[in-house]
């Protein structure tokens, strides 16, 4: 493994942030930490950048002790949040700024900028100041600052959180052909499963300072360890004394409709209660016995109204064992 964690700790006033975190990433792979407010997916990658020191434990990079080494010395890249411009600088300015605190010779300097616009899709915009680019733009600059001095390992903390929904989705895209392309091993924050979905080799899924699970998108999705990882990497419905489980979840694409099948070990009697049409399918929530079902169904459903009695099927195939609460 190129980058390792083991045990790290880290408490604010007595109150565990991080708690007892060991993890190996690859040289190359994408790491996603992923997980609700609070979790602690930022303060440890501020622990990996060097800008928070751990309680306990150690950080190690190509078997070199970091814990205690400062950021500046790290050679790790980071782009925030919050883009962090220099707004009296250029954007060519700015991407300078990080190579000439890293000491660059001056005379390789320009030809460095130039790569990184053309890397980012900027180069006509080298002139301009950060007020004249929007958010997308704003951010291609940060992420062309935190890869120009050659970092070993790209650190991203939530750097799409604050732009709309389309530019983040097409952005999301960029940040990964970058990444494929430079192959840099990249270490992520974020809140939003489908970003962690798409961009990552693998996803560390986070609660209340400690590991949940890590595994491939395809394994988590599939296979969840525990009762939050099913709940919080896409939708999960809950059902009770079905198949022999007696606590099982299932995902609302794979919950059908059975109109006139007899009631069986997978086929219930249901109630639609709402129905939204949202593009390329349709959220049915139903309720069976009393209980909460969502049903996602391929494209426009118009004839499923509020009160309509409906037959659904849940295929044995389709549960997931959520017996272990956490």
């Amino acid at each position: 493994m190129l980058l390792s964690l083991r045990g790290i700790r880290k408490a604010f006033d007595g109150t565990p942030a991080v708690d007892g975190v060991s993890l190996d990433i690859d040289e190359g792979e994408l790491v996603c930490f992923l997980g609700p407010s609070g979790c602690g997916k930022t303060t440890l990658l501020r622990m990996v950048a060097g800008l928070e020191t751990p309680d306990a434990g150690e950080i190690r990079f190509a078997g070199r002790d970091l814990t205690a080494i400062p950021a500046r010395e790290r050679n790790f890249g980071i782009v925030f949040q919050s883009y962090s411009l220099f707004p009296n600088m250029t954007v060519a300015r700015n991407i300078a700024y990080g190579l000439e605190c890293r000491g660059w010779k001056r005379s390789d300097i320009p030809g460095r900028i130039a790569d990184m616009l053309a890397l980012v899709n900027l180069s006509e915009l080298a002139a301009r100041l950060p007020h004249q680019l929007s958010g997308g733009q704003q951010q291609r600059v940060a992420l062309a600052r935190a890869l120009a001095p050659k970092p070993a390992v790209l650190l991203l903390d939530e750097p799409l959180s604050a732009l709309d929904a389309k530019v983040r989705e097409d952005l999301r895209g960029e940040i990964k052909a970058l990444q494929s392309r430079l192959a840099i091993t990249t270490v992520m924050v974020t809140h939003d499963q489908h970003e962690a979905m798409e961009l990552a080799d693998r996803i560390v899924v986070m609660d209340h300072g400690h590991i949940e699970q890590i595994g491939r998108p395809v394994d988590l999705y599939e296979r969840p360890a525990t009762r939050f990882v099913a709940g919080f990497l896409g939708r999960m419905n809950v059902v009770r004394g079905m198949h022999g489980h007696e606590v099982a979840g299932v995902r609302p694409e794979q919950v059908g409709l059975a109109d006139g099948a007899p009631v069986s070990a997978e086929h219930r009697r249901a109630r639609v209660e709402r129905s939204v049409f949202l593009g390329s399918f349709t959220r049915v929530a139903v309720r069976i016995d009393g209980e909460p079902l969502t049903l996602e169904l391929s494209g426009r459903r118009d004839d499923l109204v509020p009160g309509d009695e409906v037959t659904v099927r849940i295929p044995a195939s389709a549960l997931l064992k959520l017996d272990r609460e956490t």
